[in-house]
């Protein structure tokens, strides 16, 4: 009986092995990057599209973004609203709305989406395996369409004689192709047939990209940037605003890779001509590693940089610590009222007043920056770290901001100069005499002997400035912790939900004081800007890791979840 028993299992057990064995020497599905022509600015890659658009729909962040202020105002933006005005003329030529129902007939698996002119917005989709597709809307308009013929395949193509508006589409084996151009619909079909045409992977800032990266993640993006970069349409809606910087590069990679309750985004910018530097192996590079120890577990945020100028390190010091305002006050965007009383509206001392020479500037917090500049100069800073944080005051109703600043020089500092030198920088704004300006010891540091909270510690090669004697000690505890952070040229996190409803109720005060609330216009921070932050209050914290190296710069995002 035994017998019997152990010769289906034998058998079992060999046809599994067979199977597995087959499966494996199938050739591999190849990328869809092969039959994309050569030429876009934009690629895009999904391991799996169909689940990345449910996990999307299904969302709680989805649910929440699209009744919030921020969602209303992108879409009233003008960029909004020339992609509507897109997809409204992809529906006339199509015949069809464009619409969410449209985009979930045609993802498929693996999915890649190619961008070729950025102000026309013509593209070229192509999927893998969209089950969904044969029943769609767009396939079973089809006889509306001008039948053509590529690659030993047919495909459908229409244009619309008002907007001129391309519209082609095409199955062939697994695949599902879309396109906006009859010209991209033709190219594809002709590679997948492999009779003819250069694809994406013979183009070199593609290759470039792709060589120095490994395998994708769930969403790959490349960049063609010698051709975005000076586009109209990038320097129009680039958010960051740092098109001049961008201009270094040529091309560049990020790979999106989610994983329980982390996403971490890779990223990789490559120059078009090497420049000097030492890299994540510098000295700098291992000041930051070195300085990120004092970064307070708690604090809402730090960011630490290798190799800051004097003047950024001055500039620095003043804003985080030292000034007392940020410079004049916004331009308002209304006419001053009219104080009616006894009907003066003006003074014959009036006319004196010269209208063609720019104001006096109150040049003594320049002039009493020299002292603390030729420190910076003469010490050269191998790293510096900010620190920040926020927390209401015993009422509940005021959010006060605290921040410490730690520099690394390459010589040790002399304690007795810096006290000078932050002496002769705050008398001016301060006092008219010394009041205030004594220092004295407390428990191992030094603090100004008056109203404002100006604490420092010297600690040979390491200067630590704070507002704040709580994050100086903690800053000070860091010192005795060994480093375990890999060099890097930049290091930064923010912790979201922690300092997410502080934020809001200082921009809500903020635009209180300043009476720039109501009008119908929701206010930038306070309204728009918190409630983005609301819809993605399951965003613990974000952290950014940026590493130079002499062709390229890497940057390492971290997005934790609290879920």
């Amino acid at each position: 009986m035994k017998r019997l028993l152990f010769l289906p299992a034998l058998c079992a057990a060999i046809l599994g092995v067979s199977w597995g064995a087959y499966r494996a020497a199938l050739p591999a599905e190849p990328e869809l990057s092969r039959f994309v022509p050569s030429g876009p600015l934009l690629y895009l890659r999904a391991g799996n599209f169909s689940s990345l658009l449910s996990d999307w729909d299904g969302s709680e962040e989805k649910t929440a973004w699209v009744k919030s202020k921020n969602y209303d105002q992108f879409s009233n933006s003008r960029l909004l609203l020339r992609l509507k005005d897109a997809g409204t003329e992809f529906s006339s030529a199509a015949g069809l709305p464009a619409d969410a129902k449209l985009l979930q007939q045609v993802a498929g698996k693996q999915t890649v989406f190619a961008l070729y002119d950025i102000g026309k917005l013509q593209f070229l989709y192509i999927t893998r395996a969209s089950s969904e597709f044969s029943g769609s809307t767009l396939w079973q308009t089809r006889a509306k369409f001008e039948s053509r013929f590529a690659g030993g395949a047919n495909f459908y193509y229409r244009k619309d004689p008002d907007s001129e508006r391309e519209v082609a589409f095409a199955t062939t084996g697994d695949y599902v192709l879309l396109a906006t151009r009859l010209d991209l619909m033709a190219g594809a079909l002709e590679l997948i047939a492999q009779s003819k045409g250069h694809s994406i992977e013979e183009d070199a800032w593609w290759l470039r990209a792709t060589s120095a990266s490994g395998a994708p993640g769930d969403l790959r993006m490349i960049l063609n940037l010698e051709k975005i970069v000076p586009s109209p349409y990038f320097r129009s809606y680039w958010a960051p605003r740092n098109v001049t910087e961008m201009k270094q590069y040529s091309s560049a990679i990020s790979d999106l890779t989610r994983a329980g309750s982390e996403y971490r985004e890779e990223r990789t910018l490559f120059r078009k001509t090497p420049a000097p530097s030492d890299g994540a192996a510098g000295p700098g590079a291992s000041a930051v590693a070195d300085l990120l120890r004092l970064a307070p577990r708690d604090g809402g945020f730090y960011a630490a940089t290798a190799d800051p100028t004097p003047g950024y390190c001055l500039e620095l010091f003043a804003k985080k610590l030292l000034a007392t305002h940020e410079g004049p006050a916004a331009p308002q965007k209304i006419a001053p009222q009219v104080q009616l009383g006894n009907g003066d509206v003006g003074a014959a001392s009036d006319l004196e007043t010269r209208i063609d020479q720019p104001l006096a500037k109150n040049t003594g917090t320049a002039d009493n920056r020299s002292a603390l500049q030729d420190l910076f100069s003469k010490n050269r800073v191998l790293a510096e770290l900010h620190v920040q944080g926020t927390d209401r005051d015993p009422a509940g109703v005021f959010v006060r901001i605290h921040s410490g600043v730690a520099f690394l020089s390459e010589t040790p500092w002399d304690e007795r100069k810096v006290q000078n030198a932050l002496v002769e920088f705050v008398r001016p704004e301060f006092t008219t005499g010394q009041l205030g300006l004594g220092w004295k010891s407390v428990a191992g540091y030094s603090v100004l002997d008056g109203l404002w909270p100006l604490a420092i510690a010297v600690r040979g090669k390491y200067l630590i400035v704070s507002n704040d004697p709580v994050i100086l000690a903690s800053m000070l505890e860091g010192l005795n912790k060994k480093t375990d952070v890999t060099p890097a040229n930049f290091d930064a996190t923010f912790r979201h939900r922690r300092e997410q409803e502080n934020f809001v109720v200082l921009t809500k005060m903020l635009d209180r004081e300043t009476g720039q609330t109501g009008g119908g216009v929701p206010e930038f921070f306070s309204e728009n800007i918190a409630s983005l932050s609301f819809a993605l209050k399951n965003v613990a914290s974000e952290k950014i890791t940026i590493r130079d190296s002499g062709d390229r710069q890497t940057q390492t995002v971290v997005y934790a979840w609290a879920r």
